[in-house]
């Protein structure tokens, strides 16, 4: 996150705010719920305050999860070293080069599976399809049917993109082979089976739409947020604010590059796979700027984190510089804070009246 000090100073404060400052919960009980990610109540009722205060520690630390496992800052286990841990390294580079962004430019063009060629293309066609984008918006508006259809169209595609352990989208030779080293965790949890479901079934007609206009963060998550759990909609506010409008205006090696739609499709593909609509959003940009493995790499990390490989986050966007990736991964990250908030706050709202 150092690679973003802005937002690095954003993030700092909201996380101590939750965990040392005043608020609902003691001290220990924030803790447990950040090591464990889950809430057991037992015996004891909880008051709203303290039930707010522990959503916004699950959505915090559910998110920062993407952000860990999608960057490669994760130990992974190797039974050949000694404590039984080695660190992430992203085509031979250490994962402190990674940190600092040493040398890196280039990384992800030293694999063999790849060609500078082929990414220089690759870099070069994403930036024509912005362009198109920037034109086309300007000479006709979709319609709100056209808009509807695109978002149905892509919140159904959403739910094929990942399923169960296998990377089905790609051919055997790409993922199928990716050794996924989970940490045992059994001892601490009651359920093993318990993680992310897609919000619907394949082969559903109607499938559920969360409408962002109906219940939003900035009329509505915010003001209950601060309301019941003090000052924390405010540090919250601000860290959705920075990350979504965070740019350097550069795209590997192009500089005076407007990346807002860039930014703005892969904040909305997250909320779109969690089934939240904008109306005034037009999704045929998701469709248009997000290639088949970038997809792959947005679900697998917000939805499934510790299933990341380092394959799947060289196999896109393999000209840009590691910090741009890191980039991304915050905007995955907050996006997916804020869709899980978005619907635990809208349960409680409805609890209310």
């Amino acid at each position: 996150m150092s690679l973003h000090t802005q937002y690095l100073e954003s993030f700092l404060r909201s996380q101590f705010y939750m965990l040392r400052m005043d608020g609902p919960l003691p001290l220990p009980h924030r803790h447990y719920i950040a090591i464990m990610k889950l809430v057991k109540t037992g015996e004891n009722n909880w008051s709203l305050p303290e039930l707010v205060h522990a959503v916004v520690l699950l959505a915090h630390y559910h998110a920062l999860a993407s952000f860990v496992f999608g960057s490669g800052i994760n130990p992974e286990r190797d039974p050949e070293i000694s404590n039984g841990f080695r660190l992430i390294s992203v085509n031979n580079f250490c994962v402190c080069d990674l940190a600092n962004d040493n040398n890196i430019e280039n990384a992800s063009l030293t694999g063999n599976n790849f060609g500078i060629v082929d990414s220089l293309s690759e870099l070069e066609a994403l930036m024509d399809r912005m362009k198109r984008l920037r034109e086309e918006r300007e000479d006709e508006e979709a319609s709100q049917e056209e808009m509807t259809t695109r978002f149905e169209k892509e919140k159904k595609e959403s739910l094929f993109v990942v399923s169960g352990d296998t990377f089905h989208s790609f051919p055997h030779s790409d993922f199928e082979d990716d050794m996924i080293i989970t940490s045992d965790v059994s001892r601490y949890i009651e359920d093993p089976g318990f993680g992310y479901e897609d919000f619907a079934r394949r082969g559903e007609e109607h499938l559920p739409t969360f409408r962002a206009q109906d219940y939003t963060w900035e009329n509505h998550g915010f003001s209950l947020v601060n309301r019941l759990y003090s000052d924390i909609g405010h540090l919250l506010d601000e860290k959705f604010r920075m990350v979504y409008n965070l740019t350097y205006n550069t795209m590997a090696t192009h500089e005076d590059v407007d990346t807002t739609t860039l930014r703005r499709a892969l904040f909305n593909y997250v909320h779109c796979m969690f089934g939240i609509r904008y109306d005034d959003y037009d999704y045929g940009e998701v469709n248009q700027l997000l290639e088949r493995s970038l997809k792959v790499y947005i679900k697998t990390v917000t939805c499934y984190p510790e299933r990341t490989t380092k394959r799947m986050y060289d196999s896109y966007w393999r000209q840009f510089k590691h910090s741009e990736k890191v980039h991304v991964n915050l905007l995955l990250m907050e996006a997916r804070m804020q869709a899980e908030l978005l619907y635990a706050l809208r349960a409680i709202t409805r609890h209310l009246t």
